[in-house]
């Protein structure tokens, strides 16, 4: 699983590490409108939507879908256009944006409506009825919302691309300007240590400083990213952009559209957890602890060591059984065991469970 890019022919020049305030507000509104993926920024949520005008806090969930779930690659506009790169101002940035084609734009903006493959080329969804209506029909599928906006889009862009920018200049004077002033210093340095990590210690060193989920194989050329989604692979020959941002943790995304220079966008200040594990390992966690006599094990495992053949006693099994559950819960780094004498003890490793979740951990607590 993951998403692969081909760096060969990539000349380390082509790699940039550069803030982006466009990016920035994009993941501003995330944080707004999902609160839960960010405990810690709860504060600024708070007080962000305390001060924030009826008016506006409408007009943002008019589109919402564009940062919610899926953060639309309008919001890095750069990408789309050869040689550009982000802009030191939203203004800036917001020029690029407006350099996107009809096409481009529209295209970015129906992401949500999964029409397109998204490493693919696009179909033209202007002049192909039968590609419009096949998008106004999977975005009625997701809500009235969404097909009003994607009937607006289709119908006049220049219309909707005039009210996004709007719509992100009024965020900019109502919340952005003040957090970007203050965070923007934070990313900048951020951007020079990886800039100095990157020509001094090569790509590797450099990805691995932005998440132990990004790792380079120079032999094959090619970047991984580890994430819960089918395979793709985009081609970086051309450049690659890193873009740091300080309100994402724990989204690490990475753009891949047909035709755009790919973009890694990584959080930074935030506090990751140690040695975060594999997509693969984290299957394997939570296959293990899907079984009923597992659970049950965990259960007496959290509250104390065990012998086998105490949790056999315990659980009415046979040793054998209970020896081949326990196999299960060690591979997948969930269940620890130390020797004690000629006694074998075997216990929880609960910090590792809690990083699965809290309702499982409170459920065998309970």
């Amino acid at each position: 699983m993951g998403v692969r890019i081909d760096i060969a022919g990539l000349r380390p020049e082509r790699v940039a590490v550069v803030p982006s305030p466009l990016a920035k507000l994009c993941m501003a509104l995330h944080a707004l409108s999902e609160p839960g993926h960010h405990p810690g920024l709860q504060g600024w949520v708070t007080g962000v939507t305390a001060r924030l005008e009826p008016h506006l806090a409408d007009r943002m969930c008019e589109a919402d879908f564009l940062w919610r779930a899926t953060f639309s690659d309008l919001f890095l506009p750069y990408a789309g256009l050869p040689g550009a790169a982000p802009g030191g101002t939203l203004t800036e940035e917001l020029d690029l944006l407006d350099k996107l084609t009809d096409e481009q734009f529209v295209n970015a903006a129906l992401e949500f409506t999964c029409v397109f493959a998204y490493d693919g080329q696009a179909q033209d969804i202007l002049s192909d009825p039968a590609v419009r209506e096949r998008a106004l029909e999977v975005a009625a599928s997701r809500g009235p919302r969404q097909t009003r906006f994607a009937r607006r889009l289709l119908d006049n862009p220049p219309v909707v691309r005039a009210w996004l920018r709007r719509f992100l200049e009024d965020c900019a004077e109502a919340f952005f300007d003040d957090a970007w002033s203050r965070l923007r210093h934070q990313l900048a340095a951020d951007a020079r240590h990886k800039t100095d990590v990157l020509r001094r210690r090569g790509l590797a060193e450099a990805l691995a400083s932005i998440s132990p989920a990004v790792t380079v194989d120079e032999a094959a050329a090619r970047i991984t990213v580890d994430k819960l989604t089918d395979r793709h692979c985009v081609t970086a020959s051309d450049g690659l952009l890193l873009v740091p941002t300080s309100l994402g943790w724990p989204h690490l995304m990475v753009l891949h559209r047909y035709g755009w220079q790919p973009v890694l966008h990584y959080p930074v200040g935030s506090p990751e957890l140690a040695s975060p594990p594999s997509v693969e390992q984290l299957a394997l966690r939570m296959a293990a602890l899907s079984h009923p006599v597992r659970m049950r094990l965990c259960r007496h495992l959290a509250r104390s060591v065990y012998t086998t053949s105490e949790l056999a006693q315990v659980l009415g099994l046979t040793a054998p059984e209970v020896s081949r559950h326990l196999g299960v819960l060690k591979k997948a780094g969930l269940v620890s065991t130390r020797r004690r004498g000629r006694y074998v003890l075997h216990q929880l490793d609960v910090t590792v469970v809690a990083r699965l979740g809290s309702d499982f951990l409170e459920g065998i607590l309970r």
